[in-house]
């Protein structure tokens, strides 16, 4: 008997230890963040330009930091990264949120790097840019490589979860909304710009519901870079952007006419940012490509302040700059 009461002891503590509440907790991202919310000017889109509450043209400058949870897990998530950030010149630090890592953490462990990452952007007067940063063909479903693995489903969660959490911020100034969409060489099947114009088109309504000021900035095909569907189909949404990704190797030189074909037609019509690309150390290639982007007023964020992720701002975690580092913070310094 004693044997049977213990095993009915036992059988219950492991059913309350596994149960939970769940009916009672908040989804996450349902606590807005809202820490110096009004702090920054609120930016707005008009035409092909941003601007602040004055009316005043705001051609931005920034550059990518490395994932939150990657820094975070080295031990280098702190304020002191932000500020060496902001000794760059930087108007606009880049976030990229890997899909694997806001599984991994859980989007409400996340959201916490997050909120730190808006309190010290705040804190130094810089602009955020929050970055799903998946590379793949979100319509079939395959991706480039494990760490960029998400589906639609939970890419339309997690800009529903972010926008509802940061609504009213005006320190996020850019949900960009799928970092580079690709087929990687036809290995992740077909798309199309009808159906990926659809996808953005339902993320900006989903985006909305709880976030009306936030600027959506959606990225062209061939890993965000080319815009040339816009020609025919641009996204059926007010006050958004458009992403390219400029990298040198995408074309052979002369860059110039190039670029203008594939993506600096566009700034004529609508804002685009080019929130990716660098390499500068040695080549033409960095004047070039700055001096193209200021002239049709296309703002611009180089990759990547860190030691690891390639091209490379810093050498070490001294934050010594490279030589593309070097050149980058010329470059955002320049008036």
């Amino acid at each position: 008997m004693r044997s049977v009461i213990c095993c009915a002891v036992l059988m219950s503590a492991s059913l309350s230890a596994q149960t939970h509440p769940w009916w009672n907790e908040p989804p996450a991202g349902s606590r807005p963040y809202t820490v110096n919310a009004k702090k920054m000017p609120l930016i707005s889109v008009s035409g092909n330009k941003f601007f602040d509450p004055q009316g005043k043209t705001i051609l931005f400058r920034g550059l990518s930091i490395a994932d939150p949870d990657k820094l975070a897990g080295q031990g280098h998530w702190n304020k002191e990264l932000f500020a060496k950030v902001k000794e760059m010149g930087t108007m606009v630090v880049r976030i990229p949120v890997h899909p694997v890592a806001w599984r991994t953490r859980t989007p409400v462990e996340y959201l916490k790097l997050l909120d730190q990452a808006v309190e010290w952007s705040t804190d130094l007067d810089m602009y955020v840019d929050l970055d799903w940063h998946s590379i793949g063909n979100l319509t079939t479903g395959l991706f480039q490589d494990p760490m960029y693995d998400t589906s639609r489903q939970e890419t339309y969660n997690f800009w529903r979860t972010v926008s509802r959490h940061f609504a009213g911020h005006n320190t996020i100034v850019f949900f960009e909304l799928f970092n580079e969409p690709t087929t990687f060489r036809d290995q992740l099947g077909p798309v199309n710009w009808t159906e990926w114009k659809r996808i953005h088109e339902d993320l900006i309504a989903i985006i909305r519901a709880h976030n009306v000021h936030a600027i959506p900035l959606v990225a062209g095909f061939d890993w965000a870079y080319d815009l040339t569907p816009l020609h025919l189909a641009p996204i059926n949404a007010e006050g958004i952007g458009y992403v390219t990704h400029p990298y040198a190797n995408k074309r052979p030189r002369p860059w110039e006419p190039k670029w203008e074909e594939d993506f600096g037609f566009a700034a004529a019509k609508y804002p685009v940012v080019a929130t990716e690309f660098g390499g500068f150390a040695a080549s033409p290639y960095g004047p070039a490509i700055i001096k193209y982007l200021e002239g049709k007023g296309i703002s611009w964020m180089v990759w990547c302040f860190d030691p690891e992720w390639g091209p490379t701002l810093i050498s070490n975690w001294e934050f010594q700059l490279t030589p593309s580092g070097e050149f980058a913070k010329q470059a955002m310094l320049a008036k």
